[in-house]
């Protein structure tokens, strides 16, 4: 991704991408960097991420932004794979554009880390966020500036899992380093088991989002957990001999869709459904350690960002959410964002929104 050299060149380019612009201080520096973390198996292996810089001598140590990005499955949409500024940079802009250094990354098999992408996948998103977070570290000195203690987390979609795990990682002390400051997660899907999986399947969501987050989740799932032995006994024919190829990374958002049913009731087989509709064995245990990133107890400001009607988070989710870590003694603000909306999208305009809400918010907090 190219330079932005002045402060008129980022507001141009986020107003292009639909961002709010109004929060820009300054231009920006953007790297790829490729770093060594670890798989789901804890084998040594590599991730990349995207890493935003203001072009700005205002201030030697910098306040970090780490924000995790949403449901991706073809490696050239990842954060630092950007040619130029899109709907997924765009947030790492907002952030380096208004002062901070903003990290961004890619998780693992996505952009140009090696093998598939285990989505949603939590432990393995938090692995590869602190790592992130210490590559940036030891590479900004190279630009005359360091990475200060304190680091505010957020993240859209898949990234508000990835973002309270990361969150969770940091105040546990996993790194020396840096330390929680804030968070502020945009609608996550918390409760995968509880409120997102019963809204995909009995239609409260937008139907086609509801095909692709089944399919994506039955096989990234089977990868790590080995919950089918074939495809055929989860998915229907013709899309059980292709659906898995179709999650290797090489495959467009476009050829996702054209290569998908239209409808839940034509993707899954009667076992698909009862899989998912009665989760058991090794499905369930999954998904007690995804569904449990709002189950302990921050000690820095917590603020859920969800968006009203949202056609692919079901609202639930954050309710429950709110009320996990209210078990745990925490009150989170929620913060609705109304009814945004980017490309017909209440979901993707909440990532616009909430990125607008959360740069200001991040800014007051010293």
């Amino acid at each position: 991704m190219s330079t932005l050299p002045t402060k008129q060149d980022a507001a141009a380019a986020l107003g292009a991408t639909g961002f709010d612009a109004s929060t820009v201080r300054f231009g920006t520096d953007a790297y790829r960097l490729v770093y060594s973390t670890v798989d789901p198996e804890g084998r040594p292996t590599t991730a990349s991420g995207l890493l935003v810089l203001p072009r700005s001598r205002e201030h030697r140590r910098l306040r970090t932004v780490s924000f995790a990005h949403g449901t991706a499955s073809y490696r050239p949409d990842a954060p630092s794979s950007m040619d130029k500024v899109g709907f997924v940079s765009s947030p790492a802009i907002t952030y380096a554009s208004a002062g901070f250094a903003a990290v961004a990354p890619d998780y693992l098999g996505l952009g140009a880390g090696p093998g598939l992408h285990p989505w949603m996948d939590v432990p393995s998103e938090t692995t590869a966020s602190v790592d992130m977070l210490r590559a940036a570290r030891a590479f900004v000195p190279r630009t005359g500036r360091a990475l200060g203690h304190d680091v505010l987390v957020t993240g859209f979609s898949q990234g508000a899992s990835a973002a309270m795990g990361l969150a969770q990682s940091l105040q546990a002390g996993d790194d020396r380093w840096f330390r929680l400051k804030a968070v502020a997660p945009v609608s996550g899907a918390y409760d995968f088991r509880n409120a997102e999986m019963p809204a995909l399947l009995n239609g409260s969501l937008d139907p086609k989002a509801s095909v692709l987050y089944a399919a994506y989740l039955l096989v990234a799932y089977n990868r790590l957990h080995h919950l089918y032995d074939s495809p055929t006994e989860v998915f229907q024919a013709p899309y059980d001999g292709t659906i898995e190829a179709l999650f290797d990374g090489s495959h467009s958002g476009r050829q996702l869709f054209a290569g998908t049913p239209n409808t839940i009731k034509a993707l899954l087989t009667p076992r698909g459904f009862d899989m998912l509709r009665h989760p058991a064995g090794r499905l369930a245990a999954a998904l007690q350690v995804a569904d449990s990133t709002c189950a302990w107890t921050p000690r820095v400001p917590v603020r859920l960002y969800p968006a009203g009607a949202d056609e692919q988070a079901a609202n639930a989710n954050t309710d429950r959410c709110k009320a996990a870590l209210q078990s745990h003694g925490v009150s989170a603000a929620v913060v609705n964002l109304g009814t945004p909306e980017f490309e017909g999208s209440r979901h993707l305009g909440s990532n616009v929104a909430g990125t607008a809400a959360i740069v200001r918010w991040f800014s007051r907090l010293r």
